[in-house]
């Protein structure tokens, strides 16, 4: 087992184990047993165990003392962060990561690894800006594949929209049915951005059934989002979910009945529990209309069950995740109800969980709660107002962005400057080692996020280069990632992807038809804004041209000469890739 940077080897001794607590170069720095040899035939009793520990304690607790004392040495010595990269986070890494994340996937039936099987939904969202900057198949074949497999499968809601936990199957057909409120958030982004650069129906379909589920179901009466919904109804797992062929005909009648058994692989065994199906949703409907009505009447009758509970806590970190697709997903399907959406939740995360100055974990009925936000909450929640300003046009989004920045920089920013974030603040509660765990996994990481937030907001605001130099200096130690376990950098792949154009910013002097072409075909992680000139930092200096609204496009201090009208504007984007 590996804990933080130590191992731990476990070798007999005597019928009992044992363990020797080793550094990353293999070395032992502390072994020891403290336990007498089991009895022969087998394991010791529960009581023989407690009667053990109480002995050690008593008659040898100079070795348990020296032994702990080991242990939270060398935990201390070895939370230091990443260890450190020589090579450049270059074009070059990036395509390289891709490539080994591809040798992982399951070409069959989608995703990568084996069963288990989690959304990657921070992995999908970096290849699909990596395929955005080379126009390369592989990434693009990557994401849709999952994507479909995914959207088809019984993790996927067929009938209410939105992704359940993950699946227990390779095949991505039984999920664990609790519900997210974070991995439905960035799902919707990844969805939204795949349907707005390829133009897929069945993207853009999941997207607003996300976006719909959200709204519908995890919306609390303050406008925020509740943190999830509970897998089982009333003590009994998938419960509200669940079909079999009679309870189709019951609702439908047998012509539709037998129908959507077909078209939701509802089967007589089943594919769950006690003869029910999960529906999925193998390929497409024949007949559309019949499908539409067939799935709201479902639906409805499924409202009518027993439903899950749900955990009505607002995180904010997830709730950032949520205000960012929304606004993202908004934009790209022209969806402005769900930016109205976006905004509503801003203001609750703005207005309750600051506190004095200083962001707070959670909230629960309006009441925010004592503990402190992590790392994780600043960058996701600066990203979120920065995207809210780029829909909107509202400065005021700015001002709070920029206080939370501020705070995570001088708070949770490696005082021995290496670039390196730890997720809780210096004025925390002190434990054994500061906690710092940079890999991407079910959520992006708090420095991966931190990274975005700033790489952005250096963009959309004047501060003389700070934020610009922690992101890139942050970027620059993880190379190690990319390198070793790029699976697990996803979101460090999407921020790395957005630093390598600048990031790319457009800026819309006039706004109107030529904004709306500026959102559509802008990559992922690009910085979008329009409006009246000198209305923001990006607008300085770029007047309108000949009265018409005009187009900049630049990469950091370098801008393309303006453009007035959307297919110069595309072609300029699609020139800018690389």
């Amino acid at each position: 087992a590996v804990y933080m940077n130590a191992t731990v080897a476990t070798t007999g001794q005597g019928g009992w184990p044992m363990t020797c607590f080793l550094t990353p170069d293999g070395a032992p720095f502390h072994c020891g047993t403290y336990y007498p040899p089991a009895p022969r035939g087998g394991m010791p009793s529960f009581g023989q165990l407690l009667g053990a520990i109480s002995d050690t304690w008593r008659s040898r607790r100079g070795d348990v003392t020296r032994a702990a004392t080991a242990v939270v040495e060398e935990l201390q010595r070895t939370s230091g962060g990443l260890p450190p990269g020589g090579r450049p986070v270059d074009a070059i890494l990036l395509d390289a990561a891709v490539g080994a994340v591809a040798e992982d996937e399951d070409a069959t039936r989608g995703g990568f690894g084996s069963a288990p099987k989690f959304p990657p939904s921070a992995l999908l969202e970096g290849l699909l800006r990596n395929y955005e900057r080379t126009g390369a198949a592989e990434p693009l074949g990557l994401v849709v594949r999952t994507a479909a497999a995914m959207a088809r499968g019984g993790i996927c809601d067929q009938l209410g929209g939105g992704f359940a936990r993950y699946s227990v199957d390779a095949r991505w057909v039984v999920p664990h049915f609790e519900k997210m409120l974070y991995d439905n958030a960035l799902l919707l982004r990844v969805y939204a951005h795949l349907a707005r650069i390829t133009g897929d129906s069945a993207a853009r379909r999941v997207a607003s059934g996300i976006a719909e589920f959200l709204l519908r179901d995890l919306r609390t009466d303050e406008g925020g989002f509740a943190s999830a919904l509970d897998a089982d109804t009333d003590g009994v797992e998938g419960a509200t979910y669940v079909w079999t062929p009679q309870q189709l005909v019951d609702v439908l009648g047998e012509d539709d009945g037998r129908w959507a058994a077909h078209v939701f692989a509802v089967t007589r065994l089943g594919t769950f529990e006690a003869g029910t199906s999960v529906l999925q949703m193998p390929d497409d409907p024949d007949d559309h209309e019949r499908y539409a009505r067939v799935r709201a009447r479902l639906f409805e009758a499924r409202q009518a069950r027993p439903q899950p509970g749900r955990d009505d806590k607002v995180v904010t970190a997830w709730n950032a995740f949520a205000i960012t697709a929304l606004v993202e997903a908004g934009l790209a399907l022209g969806r402005p109800r769900w930016i109205d959406a976006a905004a509503e939740c801003a203001r609750l995360l703005v207005s309750v969980h600051v506190v004095d100055g200083r962001l707070r974990r959670a909230s629960l009925g309006g009441r925010v709660g004592r503990p402190a936000a992590v790392l994780e909450d600043h960058g996701a929640l600066v990203t979120a107002l920065i995207s809210l300003y780029q829909a909107t046009g509202d400065v005021g989004w700015l001002e709070p962005a920029r206080a939370l920045a501020d705070v995570a920089v001088g708070r949770f920013a490696d005082p021995e400057g290496s670039g390196g974030w730890f997720d809780t603040a210096c004025d925390a509660e002190t434990l054994v080692a500061r906690p710092r765990d940079p890999v991407d996994g079910a959520t992006p990481s708090g420095a991966s996020l931190m990274t975005e937030a700033l790489l952005a907001l250096s963009v959309v605001v004047d501060d003389g280069g700070r934020y610009a130099d922690a992101a890139h200096a942050a970027l620059a130690g993880v190379a190690v990632l990319f390198e070793r376990m790029p699976r697990s950098a996803g979101h460090w792949l999407a921020v790395a992807e957005a630093s390598l154009r600048g990031p790319l910013q457009v800026a819309v002097a006039g706004g109107g038809e030529l904004l709306g072409s500026a959102r559509r075909y802008a990559p992922g992680g690009a910085i979008v804004v329009g409006g009246a000139p000198e209305s923001s930092v990006l607008l300085t200096d770029r007047p309108l041209i000949d009265g018409l609204p005009a187009a900049y496009v630049c990469r950091g201090t370098v801008c393309d000469p303006p453009v007035t009208d959307g297919a110069a504007l595309r072609a300029a984007l699609v020139a800018a890739r690389a």
